[in-house]
């Protein structure tokens, strides 16, 4: 059995041939774009502390140096039916579970394509044909021709396309860059669904108590108009003044069923974010009275920034993507050359196929690309254009991402603001109610004053809500701008 000895030793050969003939890698190597150079989001540096207000979600908030943003963000809310929300969000959100399948995918098509291009390719074959020869059709009329016959035929047979000049590997990198994008795209998210999660519920909680505060303002203005009207039956004001205090309560009743509309639209919003439908229950309205407004804010660095968002490693994922696609593009320019080879036994009986190896075939062949009508070429300058063009999606990007913090490090000093003035509206019109009350007790005000002083309460108040609503918001909208600490979130050996 020398014969099959030799060249098993010559199909191991080749295998090994496979390996070690590997050239180099042809297009451009990638790296990482450099990180944005500016040393803070706003002119003039990092901000200053916000300005304090009395009463919820007054508290001065500072940007904390160096401190890093907790992966579960939303706790610093220190609001236990909220964290229920967002856990229920993200055990249950349809967009995770696409966004986890898509990651699947890559991740086995990577292996898929590595196996291919990395190993040689091993088939057994397995044939009978059935088979009649006329031996004069060939010039040979001195021997009878035989009968019909069945001829059987096993091998394995290996082939393998040397990767000379880095086509494969450099498909394999994108590969792998693609796998990146989409686990960097399942972070993104996870991280939008939470903080969308956590802003709904904090609308919910507003609208509520507007629509509490307007209710209890229309209960005040309708005793207004039933005192006016008593006053006007006794002569005691004219007729105008009954108008116009009916003209108020129905201006406070006409804001009700667009503030309910709204309420019912978030509810809904926010029952299918943590995977329900809006008719399979009820989520609780969050009282705004039990979120605690974090008062240290991390504020990383834009350079930071850049190593950190998901949708900036996203982007980032893409031009590395673009960069391996011209490699390939280049070596297609190139030779490539295939070894190929097959041991096997092939005979008329099926029980003579493992009496031995009879047959087999080495080979090895190559292909030059002459003219393909600048087909290839034209491929090439196409992936150098698509590579430019993912490094333009990269800078606007981080560009919309440098914005994002700027506008929201902005909308936190002007909300600060704007609490600290509805507050100081609030204890004005709260003092003066206490006032009116004192006076109507001692007959110096009539019950229509008292009323005039308990709606101008109701107003502020109202406008007080609104206004910590939005630092509330605005708080969360900064945690997810700066990324959303997904780095620090623990993690299952899934990814998840």
């Amino acid at each position: 059995m020398d014969f099959p000895v030799k060249t098993s030793c010559w199909m191991l050969a080749l295998a090994a041939l496979a390996g070690l003939l590997q050239g180099c890698n042809v297009g451009p190597d990638f790296h990482r774009p450099a990180a944005p150079e500016a040393s803070g989001f706003l002119p003039g540096g990092r901000p200053g502390a916000t300005v304090a207000a009395p009463g919820p979600g007054g508290a001065a908030q500072r940007f904390g140096d160096g401190a890093d943003l907790p992966g579960q963000w939303w706790t610093l809310f220190h609001s236990e039916p909220l964290d229920r929300l967002v856990r229920r969000g993200l055990e249950a959100s349809p967009t995770l579970a696409q966004a986890r399948a898509r990651l699947v995918q890559a991740q086995e098509g990577l292996k898929a394509q590595t196996g291919a291009d990395r190993y040689p390719a091993v088939d057994a074959n397995l044939a009978a044909t059935r088979e009649k020869m006329d031996l004069a059709a060939l010039g040979e009329t001195s021997v009878p021709s035989p009968g019909p016959f069945t001829l059987y035929n096993a091998s394995v047979s290996v082939s393998y396309t040397l990767d000379l000049f880095g086509g494969n590997r450099r498909a394999l990198e994108g590969l792998a860059a693609q796998v990146d994008y989409q686990r960097f795209e399942l972070e993104a998210a996870r991280e939008t669904l939470a903080a969308n999660i956590v802003l709904c519920a904090i609308r919910q909680g507003s609208l509520q108590a507007r629509a509490a505060a307007l209710e209890a303002l229309l209960a005040a203005q309708g005793r207004q108009l039933a005192i006016t009207r008593a006053r006007f039956q006794a002569g005691g004001v004219s007729w105008l003044e009954v108008q116009t205090q009916g003209l108020l309560l129905e201006q406070t009743r006409a804001m009700l069923p667009p503030l309910r509309k709204q309420r019912a639209q978030v509810e809904h919003q926010l029952a299918v974010y943590v995977g329900q439908g809006p008719g399979d229950g009820r989520n609780e309205p969050l009282d705004l009275a039990t979120l605690q407004l974090p008062e240290t804010l991390p504020l990383t660095l834009p350079s930071a920034l850049a190593r950190q968002r998901p949708d900036i490693l996203a982007a980032e994922a893409l031009l590395h993507q673009a960069s391996a696609a011209v490699g390939v593009a280049t070596a297609n320019l190139y030779p490539q050359i295939t070894l190929s080879g097959s041991l096997g036994s092939e005979r008329t009986g099926a029980s003579d196929l493992l009496d031995g190896f009879n047959v087999w075939s080495l080979g090895g062949g190559l292909a030059q690309p002459l003219f393909h009508g600048g087909a290839l070429r034209a491929r090439k300058r196409s992936a150098i254009a698509a590579y430019d063009e993912a490094a333009g999606r990269y800078r606007q990007t981080v560009l919309q991402a440098l914005e994002e913090v700027a506008d929201t490090l902005s909308a936190l000093d002007a909300d600060a603001r704007t609490l600290a003035a509805r507050a100081a509206v609030a204890e004005h019109a709260r003092a003066g109610e206490r006032i009116a009350e004192q006076q109507y007790r001692l007959g110096g005000i009539s019950e229509l004053a008292l009323l005039d002083a308990q709606r101008q309460l109701l107003q502020a108040e109202l406008d007080r809500v609104a206004a910590q609503a939005d630092r509330y918001t605005d708080t969360a909208t900064l945690f997810q701008a700066l990324g959303g600490g997904w780095w620090q979130a623990p993690r299952s050996p899934q990814g998840d």
